[in-house]
């Protein structure tokens, strides 16, 4: 086995405290013996999510050896709510320890820059390797196999149960649902996210008609009580009168026929999409990504695909699926939808000339024209958010989830981190606010004048009447909470940090296995070293009259096992997208070093 480098692990600390512990408080000399994964997420990044179930099966397999501790790591202002991170760990089902670090404490010590970063510690408290992004559950597995025969060896590895403490189950009727729908009858189909069921509720919204799926985790079809779904979230009518819905981790369109409750498959292989998969064909051969909500709109249903940053369409009639609009670079750009980026779309509604989508991790509203073309209505990018209402170029939303259009031409908007209802008037460009006091909405539906819409973390739906006048607030402004990495002016050396796993190297039988893209906003910042190469390290030049900015960097590298016997290896692909905000500042270190998997030697 490879040598590992012996880097002693700082205590893990965080004002918020410890969940799913029954309050006690833990340290890593208790956890000394045991096989430690720090997990560094946020809860508004998919590609945590996609994390989080990733590690589900190494969790179960290695459940007397490894202890995964999740490390909450906020973005958003709402995200350091300390209930908003309990809510989380619930919605999501994290069955392991969490450590609430509003302040981003332990992140600061582990050099974290990036959601999300896993951390592998060994037995006797040191740190062996460290991954950003998703797909390295592959490797971690093997690392871990290689440190269980090590220590056992050595007689340092501690095998028994973990720390773990589930939580009290609430019995309430809908647990953190996502989307809901109105439908023919006058009920209210919603997606019960956590419990992995669709409800339909009586016109009074509450009262439960049906419910429909098994209310485990699973991807099978069949009847209302056979058929199984995966933290479900968008619907839509079809024409046929069923409806589709995005089964957001089964990475999967389903059909449930409204008369029978039947459900089938649309679209999806129940794999997630990576790069270099197909990108349109039969809608059961095609991989998906975390799709958040659908839409019908031109004859086609639309998808945001939050797991890749893209909208992507279903053809009912033809049985395809297609990319639409977006690169699956992160980020706020408009103009052709082969041009766009887009950062986790996940809202959709639709009207006779536009899709709107809420771009939850721009905090923005945008839109997609009859044409394809992408817009944006309000909102800047990644690293600006807040409430603030007035002209639509100054106004600020809070990681917005859903989208309502209205019959006059306005748009309502779910502001689900600021607990708000607000409202876009394009004929004005004026932003308002409808009601404030919910609690994380995220979707709403038109029900003659009023709006029902869905406080997903108290569980239900709440009928508001539409105000003819808008509710004031205090316009508050917010930029992220991580601290800008302080860089020398001029050049910068990028160094993306990739190690393949033990057992494996980089595939290049079909040419580079490796890729680097970078771009910065403003675009001002970068003189040099802007777009795609294989290389995963770069020359920069950054403008010293720009002080402040952000380097967008994707990397992605495929790695196979390293057995000459094998016609066949099996192939996996490391991928990570970072949003550096970066401060330029004389004397400041010329190297930037961003780890994709491994350690960083220099």
């Amino acid at each position: 086995m490879a040598k590992h480098a012996r880097v002693r692990a700082p205590e893990l600390i965080g004002k918020g405290g410890w969940i799913n512990t029954g309050d006690k408080e833990l340290g890593l000399a208790e956890l000394r013996g045991r096989i430690v994964i720090v997990d560094f997420w946020t809860f508004c990044c998919v590609n945590c999510l996609h994390v989080l179930d990733e590690l589900r099966e190494l969790e179960e397999k290695h459940r007397d050896t490894v202890v995964i501790i999740g490390v909450h790591s906020p973005k958003f202002v709402h995200e350091a709510e300390h209930q908003a991170v309990v809510d989380a760990v619930e919605r999501y089902g994290v069955e392991h320890p969490v450590l609430d670090d509003p302040e981003l404490a332990t992140w600061k010590q582990y050099a974290v820059r990036a959601w999300p970063t896993l951390v592998v510690i060994d037995p006797e408290g040191y740190v062996v390797a460290q991954h950003a992004g998703e797909g390295h559950a592959h490797a971690i597995e093997r690392l871990v196999e290689e440190l269980e025969a090590e220590h056992e060896a050595k007689g340092t590895l501690r095998r028994g149960d973990g720390p773990y403490v589930a939580p009290e189950p609430e019995p309430t009727t809908l647990r953190f649902p996502g989307k809901a729908l109105l439908l023919p009858s006058g009920h209210f189909l919603v997606s019960d996210t956590t419990r992995h069921q669709l409800v339909e509720l009586a016109e009074d919204a509450e009262t439960v008609v049906r419910r429909i799926g098994s209310g485990t985790r699973g991807f099978a079809d069949g009847g209302p009580e056979e058929a199984a779904f995966n933290e479900p979230q968008g619907l839509a009518l079809l024409e046929d009168g069923a409806v589709v819905v995005a089964d957001t981790v089964n990475h999967a369109l389903r059909r449930l026929d409204l008369a029978t409750g039947a459900v089938t498959t649309l679209a999806g292989t129940g794999r997630q999409w990576w790069q270099g998969s197909a990108t349109s064909g039969p809608a059961r051969e095609v991989d998906l990504s975390s799709p958040w909500d659908v839409a019908v709109f031109g004859g086609r249903v639309w998808i945001a695909m939050a797991g890749v940053h893209q909208l992507w369409t279903y053809d009912p009639v033809a049985g395809t699926v297609a990319v639409a609009a977006g690169t699956t670079n992160e980020g706020l750009v408009d103009g052709p939808g082969a041009e766009a980026w887009f950062a986790q779309p996940s809202g959709l509604a639709a009207t006779a000339e536009r899709l709107w989508l809420a771009d939850s991790e721009t905090s923005a509203l945008r839109w997609v024209d009859l044409d394809g073309h992408v817009h944006t209505a309000v909102g800047t990018g990644l690293f600006d958010f807040g409430h603030r209402d007035g002209a639509a170029g100054q106004a600020l939303f809070q990681h917005p989830l859903g989208v309502t259009a209205l019959p006059d031409g306005s748009v309502a908007v779910a502001d689900t981190y600021n607990h708000a209802l607000r409202r876009y008037d394009p004929a004005t460009g004026e932003v308002t606010t409808l009601a404030t006091d919910l609690r994380e909405p995220s979707d709403a539906v038109l029900v003659g004048e009023d709006i029902v819409v869905v406080e997903s973390a108290r569980h239900r739906l709440t009928r508001l009447r539409l105000p003819e006048e808008a509710v004031r607030v205090e316009s508050v402004a917010h930029r992220t909470r991580r601290a800008a990495t302080e860089v020398a002016p001029g050049r910068l050396r990028l160094d993306v940090v990739f190690q393949a796993p033990a057992g494996q190297k980089l595939d290049t039988r079909y040419g580079p296995s490796t890729r680097l893209l970078v771009s910065s906003t403003p675009p001002e910042l970068l003189l040099k070293g802007e777009g795609a190469d294989p290389d995963l390290s770069r020359d920069l030049e950054l403008n010293p009259e720009v002080t402040e900015g952000v380097l967008h960097v994707s990397a992605m590298a495929a790695s196979c096992d390293d057995d000459p016997a094998n016609e066949y290896p099996a192939c996996h692909v490391h991928q990570q997208d970072w949003g550096v905000p970066v401060r330029l500042t004389e004397g400041a270190p010329d190297r930037l070093p961003l780890v994709l998997a491994g350690m960083d030697e220099q």
